[in-house]
């Protein structure tokens, strides 16, 4: 695979079709789905102390649902996407840092 292609192949999977997927209707409502997608890349060449030379690059696309987008009657509504584990990982920290002071202040006294 060539750079080009690489190039090609990220720019394919940064696009605007990534955010947005396909519209869905059903009984009148049209539902839209939104994702958050990062991504990223990189490449270098080198040379090695034999003389040796080499070079390598590297791309990375995550995404995750944000929610949708809700069409009913002409009125549209953003429904957000829960992200449970994003809120069980919340609370956890949360409960640690509450913990960790009041530990801190019973040494206190």
């Amino acid at each position: 695979m060539d750079a080009q292609q690489i190039l090609d192949q990220a720019n394919d999977a940064i696009t605007v079709r990534r955010v947005f997927g396909e519209p869905i209707e059903r009984d009148g409502v049209t539902v839209v789905p939104v994702a958050v997608v990062f991504g990223g890349g990189g490449g270098g060449t080198g040379q090695g102390p034999s003389g040796e030379s080499g070079w390598g690059s590297g791309y990375g696309v995550h995404a995750r649902p944000a929610g949708v987008f809700v069409i009913r009657d002409g009125q549209v509504k953003f429904e957000p996407a829960v992200d449970v584990s994003r809120i069980a990982i919340t609370a956890l920290l949360l409960g640690a840092l509450v913990f960790l002071r009041r530990g801190r202040k019973r040494r206190r006294r």
